[in-house]
C-alpha cells in the first residue's frame, strides 16, 4: 500500500518536472505547474481509492443459477468465468422494446472492443443485454465489433437483481464485478453512482469514468459539452 508519509510533495515533483514548450509565457508555466501538482494529487487519490476497493471484504454470494444465451447457445454464469477468478459484466442498454441501443453505451463499448483481448488476459469479461442474441449479434456486425462477448439475459433475472432495470422497467447501464473461489461466486463491486450521487450541474458519472470519450474531452479547453452526447451515426439523426 502506498505510504503517504514517504511521498515527495506534489508541488516539489511538479517543480522537478522541468518541461516547457515553445513560446509559452511565464504565466502559462506557473499555472501549468500549479495544475500539474493537482494532477499528481489526483493520481495519488485514484490509487488510494483503488487500494481501498481492492481491500473490500467479500460481497454477497450469488445463489441463483443465472443463465444467458450466447452465440453458441445457453451458458451459465459460472461458465462465463472460464479459467479466471474474476468476471466483469457490463449491462448494455439494449432491451427488446428498444428500437436501437443506447448511443452512450455503444460509444463506450466500441472503445472496449479493442481492449477485450488485453482485458481477458487478466479477467473474464462479458456484455449482457436483454435483447435476443440474434439482435445483439446483428448489431455487433453492423458496428464492426470484433471482440466483445455478447450475451442475452433472456429471463431478465440477472438484469433485475444487479440494477440493470430501472423502476419504470427500462434499461439502466450497470457494471458489476464478480469473483469465484472454490466454486462460490460473490459480488465484488459496482460503481453505485447515479442521479442520487451526482453533483450540481453535472450528469451522473462514476469515478473512474469508463468513457474514453469524456476523458479525452476533459483534456481540451472546451471540456465536456453540456448538451451534446454521442450518436450511433453522424450521417443521420440516429
Amino acid at each position: 500500500m502506498m505510504d503517504a508519509n514517504n511521498l515527495v510533495s506534489a508541488r516539489e515533483l511538479a517543480r522537478r518536472n522541468g518541461l516547457s514548450f515553445p513560446n509559452e509565457s511565464p504565466e502559462y508555466r506557473r499555472a501549468r505547474d500549479e495544475l500539474l501538482a493537482e494532477e499528481i494529487e489526483l493520481r495519488r487519490h485514484i490509487e488510494r481509492v483503488a487500494e481501498q476497493r481492492r481491500a473490500l471484504p467479500s460481497g454477497g454470494q450469488v445463489t441463483k443459477d443465472y443463465r444467458f444465451q450466447g452465440p453458441d447457445g445457453g451458458i451459465g454464469m459460472k461458465d462465463l468465468f472460464a479459467d479466471k477468478p474474476t468476471l466483469v459484466i457490463y449491462s448494455y442498454m439494449y432491451g427488446p422494446k428498444s428500437e436501437r441501443p443506447c448511443p452512450m453505451c455503444t460509444s463506450m463499448l466500441s472503445a472496449f472492443d479493442g481492449e477485450v483481448p488485453d482485458i481477458t488476459q487478466q479477467v473474464a469479461f462479458a456484455v449482457v443485454a436483454r435483447s435476443p442474441i440474434e439482435r445483439l449479434l446483428a448489431f455487433k456486425k453492423e458496428r464492426g465489433w470484433h471482440h466483445l462477448p455478447l450475451y442475452s439475459d433472456t429471463t431478465e433475472e440477472f438484469s433485475r437483481d444487479y440494477h440493470a432495470i430501472g423502476p419504470d422497467g427500462g434499461d439502466e447501464p450497470a457494471y458489476n464485478v464478480f469473483t469465484i473461489k472454490d466454486g462460490v461466486i460473490r459480488h465484488f463491486w459496482n460503481p453505485e453512482m447515479g442521479a442520487a450521487t451526482a453533483d450540481p450541474g453535472q450528469d451522473p458519472r462514476g469515478a473512474p469514468d469508463f468513457m474514453p470519450l469524456w476523458n479525452v474531452l476533459d483534456t481540451t479547453p472546451e471540456g465536456r459539452p453540456p448538451t451534446w452526447y454521442p450518436k450511433l451515426s453522424y450521417d443521420s439523426a440516429r
